[in-house]
């Protein structure tokens, strides 16, 4: 158990190289070019409004605490970017869901050993759109009302400076449910188990969870660090699944 912090971001190293395979290049070039046209729209849309939305967050201190400003401004910045990026990765995924989830498929056909390269279909991709938008619906049921509080909390003077390492923990998380959610979904395990699935495994699910909000934080380092999120993914729930469930037919 005590080692499992430390397998999440080795997934993350894997899928970055899982992609990199001759037979799984197609399938990662969908979500990317979805990513980068978002990136670069939800950019230009921030960098008009940023300054607007840190002063609008920023507390109004006395003017015998504005010395305060100074520290508290770089807290403000961060909580921002924290929005702007989950933000960002809300979106992508919610249109890329679809490619999202073929990546998934396709990655553990490889991991599996079934077919070193899978073949391309259109039809089948376009199968997928029903139940993997329903499935993206069903997580931002589960981010909102959380994200919602999140944000009551750093609308509140002096309680708000919390909210920025909460914030965090809680993109953490999100980031192991997110991507782990792809290759649970395509396997048919419901919500509530693949949850119940991640918390006994709470320590490899925020170690990996962990390494992609990293990731996912540099910019464009993060358009190809998606699709190697959703390959580490796949392989972690390849790996632990079988270990779990040694007989069952995944």
């Amino acid at each position: 158990m005590s080692a499992q912090p430390l397998g999440g971001p080795h997934y993350l190293t894997a899928g970055f190289k899982m992609i990199m395979r001759p037979g799984l290049r197609m399938f990662v070039l969908l979500p990317l070019s979805i990513n980068i046209a978002v990136f670069f729209g939800l950019i230009y849309f921030a960098v008009q409004r940023f300054n607007g939305w840190v002063a609008q967050l920023m507390p109004s201190l006395p003017n015998w605490l504005s010395f305060l400003d100074y520290l508290l401004w770089p807290l403000f910045v961060a909580l921002v970017l924290l929005m702007i990026f989950f933000t960002f990765t809300t979106i992508a995924n919610l249109i890329a869901s679809p490619f999202n989830s073929f990546l998934a498929e396709k990655v553990e056909i490889v991991a599996r050993g079934e077919d070193h390269f899978p073949p391309f279909s259109w039809a089948e991709l376009l199968a997928m759109v029903p139940r993997t938008m329903a499935r993206e619906m069903r997580k931002l049921g589960y981010f909102l009302p959380r994200a919602l509080g999140l944000l009551i909390l750093s609308l509140i003077p002096g309680v708000n400076i919390i909210a920025a390492p909460l914030w965090v923990v809680f993109n953490i998380w999100m980031m192991a449910v997110q991507y782990i959610d792809y290759p649970a979904d395509n396997n048919k395990v419901s919500w509530t188990v693949m949850l119940e699935w991640l918390r006994s495994k709470r320590w490899l699910s925020l170690g990996f969870g962990g390494i992609t909000y990293l990731a996912l934080m540099v910019p464009l380092f993060n358009l190809i660090a998606m699709p190697a999120a959703i390959a580490g993914a796949t392989l972690l729930w390849v790996d632990h699944r079988k270990v779990d469930h040694p007989l069952a037919q995944l």
